[in-house]
């Protein structure tokens, strides 16, 4: 069997797909591990606006999907104009926005609970709306599993979530668990969790992973280079 390639077209078209299997997409708090739901879960890594972009897709396909935000990144900063502008829009186009938390951050359980906490009620500033959920940044396996709320929050690595139902990655840009057409859960017509990274995605033609980084890389250095430009007479080129 031929699979899309990983561009947004790609993406549309695994999407649909799946809900020509008869899954209907639907959020967290919604999923029925026993009937043929979808999770549509984002992890922002790397760039918010090529999240944007993939959001906005989904939007014109009329589905909804849950985007995770790390604050503690040095990749992007959420609290920029820009970034809090394309947050807000994605929220508009009728997506949720989760917090994306790196628990390495804190050093046990106790303080990452507080941080966790703490973290959401900042995102909850930038966003102007509740966070409900949290995903872990490369979480420890001490994290996975259970049914334990995080800052009285549901995670996305809870058991309802990855053992009750299905749970599909396309982590380091390949699908790490198979094709999700092909999917144990799908077979028996469960509930899947589909995590993908818009980073992979994003693009009109096909690239390799590494080169997909590099892009990214490549467009961060622009931003910044015109951020710099606007803020700094040295680096303009002009007198001060």
């Amino acid at each position: 069997m031929t699979y899309p390639a990983f561009t947004l077209d790609g993406y549309a078209e695994t999407i649909r797909g799946l809900t020509d299997r008869g899954y209907r997409v639907t959020g967290f708090q919604d999923a029925v591990p026993t009937e043929r739901h979808l999770i549509l879960r984002h992890d922002i890594d790397q760039s918010i606006p090529r999240a944007r972009r993939m959001a906005e897709r989904e939007a014109a396909e009329g589905w909804c999907a849950t985007y995770f935000v790390l604050l503690r990144t040095e990749m992007y900063n959420p609290w920029s104009r820009q970034a809090t502008e394309d947050l807000r829009a994605m929220r508009q186009l009728g997506h949720e926005i989760g917090l994306h938390l790196d628990a390495s951050c804190y050093a046990d359980a106790e303080a990452m609970e507080h941080g966790a906490e703490a973290e959401c009620r900042a995102l909850e500033n930038i966003i102007e709306a509740p966070v409900s959920l949290i995903s872990f940044h490369r979480p420890a396996k001490s994290l996975l599993g259970g049914d334990r709320r995080i800052a009285g929050r549901l995670h996305t690595y809870m058991d309802r979530f990855t053992r009750d139902m299905g749970y599909s990655s396309d982590s380091r840009g390949a699908w790490r668990h198979g094709h999700p057409w092909q999917h144990e859960a799908v077979l028996q017509s469960r509930a899947l969790q589909l995590l993908t990274h818009s980073v992979w995605w994003v693009g009109s033609e096909p690239q390799e992973p590494h080169q997909r980084l590099a892009d990214v890389l490549d467009e961060h250095v622009e931003r910044l280079d015109r951020d710099l430009a606007i803020n700094n007479d040295v680096w303009s080129g002009r007198s001060t």
